[in-house]
């Protein structure tokens, strides 16, 4: 029983060890501080958000010391794979094409994404379900589904560019779509503001966050979709061979859910708890 129990003791010390000389004390968590209110920065520049405040939560629970450096949403996957920094917390969902090149702790946070329109657009009348989840097409999602192909039949859908919503769109279960791309969420806010999109998909607290704080009529049509495409919650994008940083984060996220951390900064952040 001794031998047992010497064994387990020095298994966990081994591994805490190994995190802790893998990243020197110090683990690096890229984000891309221009997705509010998941993550952005404040008038001085300081990155802020629901991941920013969380990640500084794991990192506690993990024991080691966090330094969150900013990264362009396109180049995130690649930066962390190239070993610019350790984790990726970017509103960043779970998604079968993501997992073939880097590893997902479990989900923290549901990103349940919307179509957005601007006030007295002809798509604000659109009678669909309230939700959809893509993963089950049940004859009620069919519906939706045709429904949506007829109202964006020769739209233009502005979207984040490498986003599981421009997959999405380019999937063909809405149709042929007019697709158009961009940089960061907030130049699809201003374009679609500015009447250059009939319409714009992303995560509805994204265009909640941005219509409360611009004053633009921005409102949410249709239905939210989750599923299928668009992956199965928002989780820390770690590196495949990175197994024992893979495992601190997933005990870490037990620890925060457990004791109701992100919970209380979900509903700081988005207004309402959207923890998984």
């Amino acid at each position: 029983m001794m031998n047992i129990f010497k064994k387990t003791i020095l298994t966990v010390i081994v591994s805490f060890l190994l995190i802790g000389s893998a990243y020197a004390g110090k683990i690096k968590i890229g984000t891309e501080g221009a997705y509010p209110p998941w993550n952005s920065k404040d008038a001085s520049g300081k990155l802020i958000g629901f991941e920013v405040e969380l990640a500084w939560t794991l990192c506690r629970y993990i024991g080691q010391q966090c330094e969150i450096v900013e990264q362009d949403w396109d180049g995130m996957i690649p930066a962390l794979i190239m070993r610019k920094f350790d984790a990726i917390m970017a509103g960043m969902s779970i998604t079968a094409e993501r997992q073939k090149a880097i590893s997902f702790s479990q989900g923290y946070a549901d990103e349940v994404a919307s179509l957005a329109v601007m006030k007295g657009s002809s798509l604000e009348g659109m009678e669909t379900s309230e939700g959809i989840n893509l993963t089950t097409k049940t004859g009620a999602v069919k519906k939706d589904l045709k429904t949506l192909t007829g109202a964006l039949a020769g739209k233009t859908v502005c979207v984040q560019t490498a986003t599981i919503h421009q997959n999405f769109l380019e999937s063909g279960d809405v149709g042929k779509v007019n697709v158009r791309t961009y940089k960061t969420q907030d130049e699809v806010n201003l374009d679609l503001a500015a009447g250059r999109c009939d319409a714009a998909l992303a995560a509805a607290v994204a265009f909640s966050d941005y219509a409360e704080k611009s004053g633009k009529p921005v409102v949410l049509v249709g239905p939210t979709f989750s599923g299928g495409a668009f992956g199965n919650g928002v989780g820390v994008g770690i590196r495949k061979d990175d197994t024992d940083l893979l495992n601190a984060f997933n005990k870490a996220i037990d620890k925060a859910r457990k004791n109701g951390d992100i919970s209380r900064i979900a509903i700081k952040w988005f207004g309402f708890d959207a923890s998984m």
